[in-house]
């Protein structure tokens, strides 16, 4: 019975899934979120080397989520800047 109920919001899914920005990347397209999720990581990975040379890395607690909210938080800040409509 759960996949009676399942089926409508599957097909809602699928069809909203071409609604975001695609980009043109040396002729094969990416979704924006892509992008937006490496330029997050990226961003995430230079600002670890910095606060742990820096000793700044000592202060965070549960050093697990910090790091992927962080990459989290660019991601967004960089949709925002580049893809808001």
């Amino acid at each position: 019975m759960t996949s009676r109920r399942a089926g409508p919001a599957v097909t809602a899914f699928v069809l909203a899934s071409g609604c975001d920005p695609v980009i043109n990347v040396y002729g094969s397209f990416f979704p924006a979120w892509a992008l937006c999720l490496l330029v997050g990581v990226g961003v995430a990975g230079a600002l670890r080397v910095v606060f742990a040379a820096t000793g700044l890395e000592d202060g965070f607690v549960p050093v697990l989520l910090v790091y992927p909210a962080l990459a989290l938080l660019v991601a967004c800040f960089t949709w925002l800047v580049l893809f808001r409509g």
